[in-house]
C-alpha cells in the first residue's frame, strides 16, 4: 500500500470541506457529547481569578484544557509542564501500521496548539507533592500550584516482556503500533513482508487496562484483510492470544468479534500471557493462569505491551492504593467528577486516569469541557457540576473500506451517536470517519474548539 492511499477519493457526500467538517464537528463520535453546554460562544462571561494552574502534560487533553481554560479565565496563570514538541495523533497509528496513511500524517507541532499566555515548561514532571501543592521537573524546578489537571498519559511498560526490544520493531517479523509514529512505520514494514508469503502470525493482548483497547483487534481485522488482498490467506494462520478470559470489555462487542473471528479462521486462546520473546529466534513464551508455559514459533508477532502510569503518578500520593487501580499506579479520580478523590485541588484527564473506561481521545473530546467546567466551579466556590458517563467510541477497522462504530459507557451500554450506523453492522461510512474525518475533528478538539 503506497503513501497515495490516502488521497484516494471518497463519495461526494463524504468529501466535505474543512469548514464545514470543524462546523458539524459535534456529531462525530471524537467529537461527542452534542448536549453539552459548554461550546465555544456558549460560556459565559470569564471568571476573574489569579489562581495558579498547572497543567501535566501536552497531549490532547492537555492542550485541550489549557486553551479552554485560557479562554474562560481571567487573570489565571497556566502552565503546561511536558518536554515534548512533537504531537502525535496517535488514533492514527493503526491506519500507518496498515499501510494506510503515510506516517506524516500522524505528527503536528506542541507549539500550534498552546494558546497564547499559557506558560509551557519543557521539562517533564518527575515529582508530584500534593500535600505541598506543588510538582518538580526532571531538571529540578520546583512549581507550585493552586490547582492541577494530570493529563500525563500513561506508559508503555515493555519491560514485563522479557527480551522485547522496542528499537527492533519492524525486523524479523516484530510489530507494535503503541510506541511511536516510526513504530507504526516499521510495524507495517513487517505485516508487509509477512503478507508476501504468509506463515504464522500471532496477535496479543495482555491483562493490564490498555489505550486504545480496539488496536489488537483491528490490527488481527487488517491483518487478515491484507493476506486476502495478497491472495496468501490459505498459506497463513492467524492466532490471537489474550491473557485475559476476553478479547474486549464490552459483552456485546466481545461476543460480535468473537463470531466474525470465528467467520474468519481465527482461533483465539484466553489467558495465554505473551512474558518473553526471542527476537531473533522468532519464538514467543506465553503462560498460563496455572504458571504453565508454551513457546511459539512465528513469522509474524504483534506485541501490546502492558501498560501502567507513568513512575511521577505511580510513586506518588496521587495513585489509587487500594483496590484494582493501584498495581498499575493509575491516578485516583472520582469516575463521575474526575476530580482527585483525596486531593479536592487535583482533576485527571485521559489515559492516566484510574477508571473502569476511557483512554481513547473521544472520551478526552466529551470529559474535557466537563472536567474544565467543574474546576472553574471549584475556583468559583462550587461543588463541581458536571458528571462523566465513561464514553468511549472505537472505531474498529474490520478491513479496507469497512468499519464498526462502537461507542459505549461505564455501564458497557451502547452509546450510539449517529443513528444511521448501527455499532454492529459494517459501514463504509465508520471507515471514512476514521479514514478522513476524525483527524481534522482532534484537532479542533486540541484548540479548545468543539
Amino acid at each position: 500500500m503506497k503513501s497515495t492511499e490516502f488521497d484516494k477519493p471518497v463519495p461526494q457526500a463524504c468529501d466535505v470541506s474543512r469548514r464545514r467538517l470543524l462546523f458539524g464537528a459535534g456529531a462525530l463520535p471524537l467529537a461527542t457529547g452534542v448536549g453539552l453546554s459548554l461550546q465555544p460562544g456558549k460560556a459565559s462571561a470569564a471568571l476573574k481569578t489569579n489562581a495558579r494552574i498547572v497543567i501535566a502534560g501536552s497531549g490532547l487533553g492537555g492542550v485541550a484544557a489549557a486553551n479552554r481554560l485560557a479562554r474562560e479565565l481571567d487573570g489565571a496563570k497556566i502552565t503546561i509542564v511536558d518536554r515534548k514538541e512533537i504531537h502525535n495523533y496517535q488514533p492514527g497509528y493503526t491506519l500507518v501500521a496498515t499501510g494506510i496513511w503515510p506516517v506524516d500524517k500522524v505528527s503536528d507541532r506542541n507549539a500550534d496548539l498552546i494558546p497564547a499566555g499559557v506558560e509551557w515548561v519543557k521539562e517533564m514532571v518527575a515529582e508530584f507533592d500534593p500535600e505541598a501543592n506543588a510538582i518538580v521537573t526532571d531538571a529540578g524546578r520546583r512549581i507550585e500550584y493552586d490547582y492541577l489537571i494530570v493529563a500525563t498519559g500513561l506508559q508503555i511498560d515493555f519491560a514485563q516482556i522479557e527480551g522485547m526490544d522496542a528499537a527492533a520493531i519492524g525486523t524479523h517479523g516484530l510489530g507494535c503500533v503503541y510506541p511511536s509514529p516510526e513504530a507504526a512505520q516499521a510495524t507495517w514494514q513487517a505485516m508487509d513482508a509477512y503478507r508476501q508469503k504468509g506463515g504464522q502470525a500471532l496477535m496479543t493482548l495482555p491483562a493490564t487496562p490498555l489505550k486504545c483497547a480496539g488496536a489488537p483487534l483491528k490490527m488481527t481485522f487488517m491483518i487478515v484483510d491484507r493476506l486476502k488482498q495478497a491472495g496468501t490467506r490459505a498459506n497463513a494462520k492467524v492466532d490471537f492470544h489474550s491473557a485475559l478470559g476476553n478479547i474486549f470489555s464490552v459483552p456485546v462487542i466481545n461476543d460480535e468479534v468473537l463470531r466474525r473471528w470465528a467467520a474468519l479462521d481465527i482461533p483465539v486462546t484466553f489467558n495465554s500471557k505473551l512474558v518473553a520473546i526471542d527476537i531473533g529466534a522468532r519464538r514467543a513464551t506465553f503462560t498460563s493462569p496455572e504458571g504453565e508455559r508454551t513457546d511459539l514459533d512465528y513469522d509474524f508477532i504483534h506485541v501490546v505491551p502492558p501498560m501502567r502510569a507513568p513512575d511521577a503518578v505511580k510513586n506518588s500520593p496521587l495513585s489509587w492504593k487500594e483496590g484494582g487501580f493501584a498495581a498499575g499506579g493509575w491516578l485516583e479520580v472520582d469516575k463521575e467528577t474526575l476530580r482527585h478523590r483525596r486531593f479536592p485541588n487535583v482533576f485527571g484527564i485521559g489515559d492516566i486516569n484510574g477508571t473502569a473506561k476511557g483512554k481513547t481521545a473521544a472520551t478526552v473530546k466529551k470529559s474535557t469541557p466537563m472536567v474544565v467546567q467543574n474546576l472553574i466551579d471549584v475556583i468559583a466556590g462550587r461543588e463541581p457540576s458536571q458528571k462523566f458517563d465513561g464514553y468511549t467510541s472505537c472505531p474498529l477497522l474490520l478491513r479496507e473500506g469497512s468499519a464498526l462504530l462502537i461507542e459505549f459507557d461505564y455501564e458497557n451500554n451502547l452509546t450510539p451517536s449517529l443513528p444511521a450506523i448501527d455499532p454492529l453492522k459494517d459501514s463504509y461510512f465508520a471507515w471514512v470517519m476514521k479514514y478522513r474525518l476524525l483527524k481534522p475533528a482532534y484537532m479542533a478538539v486540541a484548540k479548545g474548539r468543539v
